[in-house]
This record gives C-alpha cells, sequence and structure tokens, in this order.
C-alpha cells in the first residue's frame, strides 16, 4: 500500500531540477552580454552625437567671428566669450554653457556618458590662426566601424574636426 502512494506522488525530480536552474542560468548569462554590450553602444551613439553637435555650435561662432574659440587644456575658451578681447574661460564639460553673452552657442556642454572616463577634448590645429579645430572622444567598442584607422584601441580614438581639416592634421 505504501508504495502505491509514492508512485502516485506527482512533482519533479532533483535531476530535473537541475537541468531547468542550469537552462535558465545560460539564458540569464546571454541576456546580461546583450545588454552589456547594448549600453556601450548606446553610449557610444551618445559621444558621436555629442560631438557633431558641439561642431556645429563651433561652425556657428565661426560664422559671427571667424574664428573658433582658443582651446584652454582641451576645453573650448567660450564659457563666457568677451568678443570685445577674443578671449573666453574654458567650458567645463557637463557644466559651461558657450556664449558670448548675446547668443548661447551650446546651453550646458556635454560630457563623456562614463563619469571615469576620458572626457571630449578640443584642440585648436597649431599654426592655424583659430582656423581649423579638432573634438575627439574615447568610444568603448572595441569593434566600432567609426574609430580612427580602424584602430579603436588607441586614446582618443573618435574625432570630428572643421570641414578644413581632419583628424591627423
Amino acid at each position: 500500500m505504501k508504495k502505491e502512494k509514492l508512485r502516485n506522488k506527482k512533482g519533479f525530480t532533483l535531476i530535473e531540477l537541475l537541468v531547468v536552474m542550469s537552462i535558465i542560468g545560460v539564458l540569464a548569462a546571454l541576456a546580461v552580454g546583450s545588454f552589456r554590450n547594448a549600453q556601450v553602444r548606446g553610449r557610444d551613439a551618445q559621444r558621436k552625437s555629442d560631438l557633431k553637435q558641439i561642431a556645429h555650435s563651433l561652425e556657428l561662432f565661426y560664422a559671427d567671428y571667424g574664428r573658433y574659440p582658443d582651446s584652454v587644456s582641451g576645453q573650448i575658451a567660450g564659457c563666457p566669450y568677451d568678443p570685445s578681447q577674443s578671449t573666453g574661460t574654458a567650458c567645463a564639460w557637463g557644466a559651461g554653457q558657450f556664449s558670448d553673452g548675446k547668443t548661447v552657442y551650446f546651453k550646458t556642454m556635454p560630457t563623456d556618458p562614463v563619469a571615469n572616463n576620458d572626457s571630449y577634448e578640443y584642440r585648436i590645429v597649431p599654426n592655424s590662426s583659430n582656423q581649423k579645430f579638432q573634438l575627439f572622444a574615447k568610444l568603448e567598442n572595441p569593434e566600432d566601424q567609426d574609430c580612427i584607422d580602424g584602430n579603436c584601441e588607441q586614446n582618443p580614438n573618435f574625432g570630428v574636426t572643421s570641414t578644413n581639416t581632419d583628424v591627423y592634421e
């Protein structure tokens, strides 16, 4: 009688539970890996967009003054910019307002999406009389097609420039 009661009991065996848990673990690991890659690609897209928007604001500034603002320690000297002196204070990434007092070129200068990562870098090409600029960032995705020379290991590895120069000058 006792044997019949045991056979009629319904449930899962230990082996079945272990197999299901293993499958769930593998699926969870795949999902976390895909999520991480999506985050990296999203941050890189933000960096590219930020540099293009900054370049656009620099072109607007150039249209007003016939020159790009100076570079101070990798930052744009335009927070604020004094047109009478042709000088400006360095724009802090993530905080400064790129403006000349009458026109706001960029409300708040963007910053790299990862706080502990390298910031963006702004350069005036030497000996160009402020007629050429370069903007740089470090992309995270080691397989990004937009890395300079296809080398994503260098720092910086992505650049946007004025139309009259390139990232190598």
